[in-house]
């Protein structure tokens, strides 16, 4: 199965135009396959065939590489760490946290950020409007955390100066759009994700100035 994940991962990257060192290519491998033996017995992600790993959890965590900013990235919800885990990989120069209330998840995490190791991450666990940590965040992500409306008003917080949100979702969630008003200015960013045929979007908001 190794084999197979790294011909996926290699070719994934390449259609991506996403670079990656071996190193980091072997890292986000090792990652996987940690992934999967705690699925076993934990089920921590939905993704449960293992041909189907590299491009639901990796390739589509990377997805936004390109529209990552700042120095402090926060992943809310984090679950089994996506995307965060692969895009610390990736951006060993910044500061990843990852966030979630379950435990056996940020058991997971923890055991995850050890083992690989990743000493830019950070993991914590919290519900997302009691948190409160020391400095905000140049960015906020999410994969499958809540509606837009629901992430702003539980992260506002969180958010540094300057900094914005970066929510990936399937379909353009156009009613949630509607919802925010010109209190936000917004950008969206169809992508790619090889072997996905669904849709897919990452939106990049940010509060109007």
């Amino acid at each position: 199965m190794l084999d197979l994940w790294a011909d996926q991962l290699g070719k994934g990257l390449a259609r991506m135009r996403i670079s990656a060192s071996r190193e980091q290519q072997q890292l986000l491998l090792n990652y996987l396959a940690l992934l999967e033996k705690w699925n076993r017995a934990f089920n921590l992600t939905a993704v449960r065939d293992p041909v189907k790993m590299v491009s639901r959890q990796l390739l589509d965590s990377l997805s936004i590489q390109h529209l990552l900013e700042g120095d402090r990235v926060l992943d809310v919800g984090s679950g089994a760490g996506l995307p965060g885990i692969p895009l610390s990989i990736l951006n060993p120069e910044r500061d990843f946290v990852l966030l979630d209330t379950n435990s056996k998840k940020t058991r997971f995490l923890r055991q995850a950020r050890l083992e690989l190791p990743l000493e830019n991450v950070e993991i914590e666990q919290a519900r997302v409007e009691k948190y409160r940590p020391s400095q905000g965040f140049d960015l906020i992500t999410s994969r499958a955390f809540a509606s837009l409306p629901d992430m702003l008003g539980l992260t506002r917080h969180l958010l540094a100066p300057g900094g914005g949100w970066l929510a990936m979702k399937g379909a353009v969630p156009v009613a949630e759009l509607e919802t925010l008003g010109d209190e936000y200015s917004v950008e969206v960013h169809q992508l790619d994700v090889p072997e996905e045929p669904g849709q897919r979007h990452g939106i990049l908001i940010r509060p109007a100035m």
